[in-house]
């Protein structure tokens, strides 16, 4: 009987050592919230050194009040003019896609106090979840499980494929947006399939500007440059 309760005592204490361990290894992250012209709220998360936000931009006026200018229809869809949409008007879509032309407009559509994140901006908040800067810096697919630690958890937004499982264990919380193309079509497989952000950087020498991209059949994030036109999800980073 003694040597049972021993049994019991050392089972006991090494359950509480593996839950103090498991409670260590714990996340803890550092969050807030802003609000948009408009008086849409977001959430926001602290990533390394930098406030985020934790939800794509909804926004559909300028900081000065100005409507941005909406495009629904594929023929109103157009290469030239500062222009967002609603995911095929699907309001369950995460957020609005906007094209590059609204990102460069001077009347600025990030809240007050914060700003479109640079190429540089998403390097380090991939670095901050792991990437080393050498992978950081090349184009195409990149890392290893960064993707899986910026989507959201589970099988909440995207589409569950093989044994890849998001984790959101930085809290960007990243939701599959899809993208609008620059003839006015939407993306295919849509939406819980993939998503699209735009930076604020251009490409100087092909007149196109960067962009980030996951994937539900990838862990890691894709990084290239491309046309102007496309319909991509925006978010912000604090100033």
């Amino acid at each position: 009987m003694k040597n049972y309760f021993k049994l019991i005592t050392v089972l006991c204490l090494f359950l509480i050592v593996s839950c103090t361990k498991e409670e260590d290894k714990a996340v803890v992250h550092e969050t807030s919230s802003i609000v948009d012209v408009d008086g849409n709220t977001y959430k926001t998360i602290k990533i390394g050194n930098k406030w985020w936000m934790a939800e794509n931009l909804k926004v559909k006026s300028y900081n000065d009040g100005t409507p941005i200018e909406q495009a629904q229809n594929n023929s109103d869809w157009n290469d030239s003019v500062p222009l967002f949409c609603q995911y095929n008007s699907n309001s369950s879509a995460p957020g609005l896609l906007y094209n590059w032309y609204a990102v460069a407009n001077p009347k600025k559509i990030a809240p007050a106090g914060w700003h479109i994140p640079s190429d540089e901006e998403w390097k380090q908040l991939e670095q901050a979840l792991g990437m080393n800067s050498t992978s950081a810096s090349n184009a195409g697919w990149r890392g290893s499980d960064e993707g899986l630690k910026m989507k959201i958890e589970g099988g909440q937004g995207w589409t569950r494929f093989g044994d890849l499982w998001p984790t959101n264990e930085s809290g960007f919380t990243a939701l599959a947006g899809s993208c609008r193309l620059p003839d006015g079509t939407y993306g295919s497989p849509g939406l819980f399939a993939t998503g699209f952000w735009w930076t604020s950087t251009d490409d100087a020498q092909s007149n196109e500007a960067w962009f980030r991209h996951l994937d539900y059949k990838n862990p890691d994030v894709y990084r290239s440059h491309t046309y102007k036109g496309y319909g991509f999800s925006i978010r912000c980073v604090k100033d």
